[in-house]
């Protein structure tokens, strides 16, 4: 499970191996009725997690040992956080620091103005803005100015592949679009499947659209749909992107049945585990679900990774990434302890116990010069590989899915699987986003 997408989960088990922030299960905590006025204190609210919450709620004891106001912990399961958050703000039940996932879910209350700009704090504080990888923390800034910080790992989406399959097949993992292009003949050749996508959920499919969109036409083209300006669903480079999707279907990259699997049930993982299907494009919590389902294929060694392949005429940043960038803490503009609050971001989510109770429980901090700190994880070199993406990437894009509104989400994934089908045209599918706006 993660937190940073609605529609797709993995298996429980994984909980305490997935490298960046799982998914909420158990049900809502106490304190139904508090919230910003609760007694002078701060009321914090997060999702349920049963690794997670214990790391949280450490680093709101160690703030309330050295601070005038206590904060309190309040958890809600993922569906209902939304809802009860939405309604909440703006009452007298609203959090003092509310759990987010950034981008366009953190700026509709930034648009109302509920949420406090942690830009003036930044500047009397440089380091509380460098204490933290600038890509991910950019996903918190709306209209230039910082509202929130991140408080949960990264998980970007890479590459990942069958060690074994590529030795056999005599190829280095793709560096390029055009390695990638030659490994899927290559593949075809063999009868393997090259890369094994769980087409029955569009948001798999996304991955793709938003990797080639980037490579194509840099991070803007999606900051223009973000931002909802008029004619961006019909940019050149994202009609080109989804053309070279459709192209990939059509040559074979994924196989005469990508359409009927699914990768909640772990299908699309056992492909690549079992060198049926040479590649898959994945956010990194794919360790977590091959270590639950298919844990021989990890410790043999042969479940490798590399990130997206470049493209030498696009105008994207070669080393750019997309995925869930973290999970972030933001205050509401209505709390009566703003500068409480801001202490508690600033001296919990960086703290030496913080993070390494995060990278304990496997995750990857959006934390600034913790190199030297992923021995301890379960999974040094993978952590390692995923901090070094972060750390040198210019942007990281937000999951298209997460940073539109829901209703264009759903239309977006549903007309992108018309177009890996080949019944939509790239054309259709500008003109039907352009109309759901």
């Amino acid at each position: 499970m993660r937190y940073m997408s609605r529609p797709h989960l993995i298996g429980s088990a994984a909980l305490a191996l997935v490298v960046g922030a799982t998914s909420a299960c158990g049900t809502s905590g106490p304190g139904e009725e508090s919230g910003g006025g609760s007694e002078g204190g701060l009321e914090v609210w997060a999702l349920e997690d049963a690794t997670v919450n214990p790391i949280v709620q450490q680093g709101i004891e160690q703030f309330n040992e050295s601070s005038d106001v206590s904060a309190e912990l309040t958890t809600y399961v993922n569906d209902a956080y939304k809802q009860k958050l939405q309604v909440a703000m703006g009452s007298p039940n609203a959090p003092d620091v509310f759990f987010n996932w950034g981008g366009g879910n953190l700026a509709q209350y930034v648009n109302s103005d509920q949420v406090v700009n942690l830009s003036p704090y930044m500047e009397d504080d440089p380091e509380l803005r460098e204490s933290f990888l600038p890509s991910v923390l950019d996903v918190a800034e709306i209209d230039g100015e910082y509202y929130g910080v991140p408080m949960l790992g990264v998980q970007p989406i890479v590459l990942f592949y069958n060690k074994q399959v590529f030795e056999d097949a005599g190829i280095e993992p793709p560096e390029t679009y055009a390695d990638l292009l030659d490994a899927i003949d290559t593949f075809k050749e063999q009868d393997i499947i090259p890369v094994s996508l769980a087409g029955a959920q569009g948001w798999t499919e996304l991955m793709w659209l938003e990797y080639l969109t980037d490579r194509l036409g840099g991070k803007g083209v999606f900051d223009a749909i973000a931002a909802g300006e008029e004619g961006s669903w019909q940019d050149p480079a994202l009609l080109e992107a989804l053309s070279m999707c459709r192209d990939l279907a059509e040559r074979g990259a994924f196989g005469s049945n990508f359409s009927s699997i699914d990768y909640d049930n772990g299908s699309a993982s056992s492909l690549l585990a079992s060198g049926k299907a040479a590649m898959m494009l994945m956010g990194t919590w794919e360790l977590g679900t091959q270590t639950d389902r298919n844990p021989e294929f990890v410790e043999s060694g042969n479940f490798a990774y590399t990130d997206f392949p470049t493209m030498e005429d696009g105008e994207g940043e070669p080393n750019a990434i997309v995925g869930n960038p973290s999970n972030y803490f933001s205050i509401n503009s209505d709390t009566e302890n703003e500068e409480a609050a801001v202490d508690f971001l600033t001296n919990t989510v960086t703290s030496d116990q913080y993070v390494e109770g995060l990278i304990e429980a496997g995750q990857v901090p959006a934390v600034e010069g913790i190199e030297d700190q992923f021995s301890s994880s379960d999974t040094p070199e993978f952590s390692e590989f995923t901090y070094n993406l972060v750390s040198d990437a210019p942007s990281f894009t937000q999951s298209w899915d997460q940073a539109v509104d829901p209703a264009t989400a759903e239309a977006m994934l549903t007309n992108l699987q018309q177009v890996f089908l080949g019944d939509t045209t790239p054309e259709e599918f500008g003109e039907a986003m352009e109309q759901q706006r």
